[in-house]
């Protein structure tokens, strides 16, 4: 056995070990506290509301484990199993080796991992997500979103592809450095673009009409000294009953969303004190630092897989017996997570950071016990866990455990009633 197939097969048992351990501590600590309600939300959560979002985190943890222990396998059948080399055979007999063929094996072989893991999204979607209340997708709606998505992804992936296997053929000893520029490039394209020509394909957005809450957003955005092109109410009832918000978009195009389901569970002052939570985000520079990071990151990336790519051992130790650049291409984006997956609790570290950061500088803007409010009714109403397991959570979670996290805004809230 070749040293690094042995290095892959420890590094890939290493992760799904770990990973299987903490679900399985996750599912025996949820399910040992799920007959007592925490007292910070025993008068807003019933007994019978938080066994079920025990059952509800428990099923979920199972599922994923299954779906964990799937992936794997469909890993392993791609590389040492020859799935790349075999679809790879194919693409060449179909094209040649040209830059389509290159790109055909590209997006044939995530074309099959992407409907290897369909029968688990029918299946969370209609079994689970239906079975706990939240699945409000028809078969016509989940039918068209996939297909919808594969051919955004067929014509998005088909275009980036081909312009990195291009670059890898004509750049030089560089060519890396060429395409992360290009790759940033992309990223901000498809950044800009989502809010404008993308999320209008899966989902309607019509403007916010509630005028009295307008206003107090209105009033919010220049207290912060924020401005959004546009405040949007997106139709996410149309597929599940979980409620969010979020901000999208670039420079002018920036917009907030609320879900539809959002906006029917919190009062103003609640909706105020999210988003103030989310503004908080981009004042505090928490958008860039994240960019920034993944920037280098992808750079890195990228400078690996150039170093990579001239390497013979790289093919043969994960079953490619033929060299390629979209060879090298599909091995990079397959094997690099079992290797990276160590730094998974480092990163949800560095995001609950920034959550308790902005939940601080909506404390300020806001009214602290109005966002506390609003996280209690949005983990009741979306049957969120309010005790993970520690590990699981410092491991897994990018927010903090709702009971920590609750304290702490209360707490900003009693210092705020105090205050001369």
């Amino acid at each position: 056995m070749h040293t690094f197939t042995l290095l892959f097969l420890l590094a890939l048992a290493a992760r799904t070990v770990t990973q299987l351990w903490l679900a399985a501590r996750q599912i025996v600590f949820v399910r040992e506290r799920s007959r007592h309600v925490p007292p910070d939300f025993a008068a807003v959560v019933s007994d019978t509301e938080h066994g079920k979002a025990a059952e509800y985190t428990i099923a979920k943890q199972r599922l994923g484990m299954v779906d964990h222990a799937y992936d794997v396998a469909v890993l392993l059948l791609l590389t040492l199993g020859g799935g790349i080399a075999f679809i790879g055979d194919w693409a060449t007999r179909l094209a040649g080796p040209s830059l389509l063929g290159g790109t055909l094996h590209v997006i044939g072989v995530f074309a099959v991992a992407a409907l290897a893991g369909l029968p688990f999204s029918i299946y969370r979607t209609f079994r689970l997500e239906a079975r706990f209340g939240f699945n409000r997708t028809t078969p016509g709606v989940f039918l068209a979103d996939h297909l919808k998505g594969y051919a955004l992804g067929l014509l998005l992936g088909g275009l980036v592809t081909a312009a990195v296997l291009w670059i890898m053929q004509g750049a030089g000893p560089r060519w890396w450095l060429v395409a992360w520029l290009a790759w940033i490039g992309f990223s901000l394209l498809v950044t800009w673009a989502w809010p404008v020509l993308i999320a209008p394909l899966f989902n309607r957005f019509a403007p916010l009409e509630d005028a009295a809450l307008r206003e107090r957003i209105d009033a919010l955005l220049a207290r912060c000294g924020f401005r959004a092109k546009s405040v949007f109410v997106m139709d996410g009832s149309r597929r599940s009953a979980h409620g969010n918000a979020y901000f999208t978009g670039l420079g002018r195009e920036k917009r907030i969303v609320f879900f539809d389901t959002l906006l029917a569970r919190l009062t103003p002052p609640q909706v105020e004190s999210v988003l103030a939570h989310e503004l908080a985000h981009f004042k505090l520079k928490h958008i860039p630092q994240r960019l920034a990071v993944s920037a280098v990151t992808s750079l890195a990336g990228f400078a690996l897989l150039g170093w990579l790519a001239r390497q013979a051992w790289f093919y043969e130790a994960l079953g490619v017996p033929q060299p390629s650049d979209a060879a090298a291409l599909i091995l990079f984006l397959l094997v690099t997570p079992v290797f990276t997956w160590i730094a998974t609790p480092l990163l949800a570290a560095w995001s609950r950071r920034h959550e308790f950061e902005a939940d601080a500088f909506a404390a300020r803007h806001s009214d602290a016990r109005a966002l506390a409010d609003a996280l209690v009714a949005l983990y009741k109403d979306n049957a969120s866990t309010l005790t993970p397991d520690p590990l699981y959570s410092a491991f897994h979670d990018s927010h903090p455990p709702p009971a920590e996290r609750v304290a702490r805004l209360r707490g900003l809230a009693a210092g705020a009633a105090n205050a001369p």
